[in-house]
């Protein structure tokens, strides 16, 4: 008997440089009518500059799946490791990473 493909099955390729990631501990989200446009930033204890490290533009309706994966990992995660914390206070910007600010 045949094996039926699957034609939703896609091939995703994901090259050595792009497995390796990229660090981003703050994210600023802006979207008009037609995209949503996510920037994650990297910043620095103590440098007043922060960089974008990656810009993802996304459909809305792209945005609302992305959204709706998030929420389900967030809820397997948690059902595996315990609630994640989250700080009452928002974090002040610039972000503080408290020590003294060093000179270079």
């Amino acid at each position: 008997m045949a094996e039926k493909k699957d034609d939703k099955q896609i091939n995703i390729e994901l090259s050595e440089e792009m497995a390796e990631g990229v660090y981003a501990n703050l994210a600023m989200i802006a979207h008009s009518n037609s995209e949503f446009v996510i920037d994650f930033i990297r910043l620095m204890p103590g440098v007043p500059k922060a960089k974008v490290k990656s810009r993802i533009i996304l459909t809305p309706e792209h945005a609302k799946r992305l959204l709706q994966a998030l929420e389900d990992n967030l809820s397997k995660y948690e059902a595996n490791f315990g609630d994640i914390r989250e700080n009452p206070e928002p974090t002040p910007f610039p972000m503080n990473f408290g020590g003294p600010m060093g000179e270079a």
